[in-house]
């Protein structure tokens, strides 16, 4: 992987610097030991995945609260990640810096430790992934649903101000025609007046 884009400009390149940091991370020597160590590491690996997501999208330029929604995390799991309170969230801000040395380079040379784990990492790994990605793809059924419920309380704001505007207009129509009666009867009056003004004059 190489020219990573250290300011994504588009989802495209949010994936690239988001795989860069997770990628890069994992094959940290010293990254390597703690996944060997780790207790549990599929939730140690899930830390992983979602801090690289949301360093990725801050760099975007998302909000905290964007950040949050897509990924699928709590605003104050985001929050921890960025500020670098949590292990996942220091390593991969680390591997950023490292980015940004070298000009956004990143040449992936798993080290014989991580291989040395064999399947069963890796495995956990695309494990993680797969969680992240149900999470952001139950985000977007729910985003849906809610875009749907949206536009049809829209559509019948609309269905009721278009019978509103219908009524209005044959109120104005109704308005107008009256106003015509009046008229004509002001004009009636007027011509009236003006006979009985010559009949006095005479």
């Amino acid at each position: 992987m190489s020219e990573v884009p250290l300011k994504p400009m588009g989802k495209s390149d949010v994936r690239r610097l988001e795989l860069a940091l997770i990628f890069g991370t994992l094959f940290r020597p010293d990254v390597v030991e703690r996944i060997r160590n780790a207790e549990d590491r599929l939730t140690w690996l899930d830390s992983l995945v979602v801090a690289a997501a949301a360093l990725a999208r801050e760099r975007a330029g998302y909000s905290v609260r964007q950040i949050a929604e897509e990924v699928g995390r709590t605003e104050a799991t985001i929050r921890n990640h960025l500020q670098g309170k949590t292990e996942a969230g220091k390593l991969v801000k680390e591997t950023y810096e490292m980015l940004v040395k070298s000009g956004g380079k990143l040449e992936i040379k798993p080290p014989q430790e991580l291989v040395s784990l064999g399947f069963a990492a890796a495995e956990q790994i695309k494990e993680a992934l797969k969680k992240e990605m149900e999470a952001t793809l139950k985000r977007l059924e729910e985003e849906k649903k809610r875009m749907e419920g949206r536009l049809k309380e829209l559509e019948s704001i609309k269905a009721e101000l278009e019978s509103k505007l219908k009524e209005l207009e044959e109120k104005a129509k109704k308005a107008e025609e009256e106003l015509t009666k009046i008229k004509e009867r002001v004009s009636n009056a007027r011509k009236a007046l003006e006979d009985a003004i010559k009949l006095l004059e005479i």
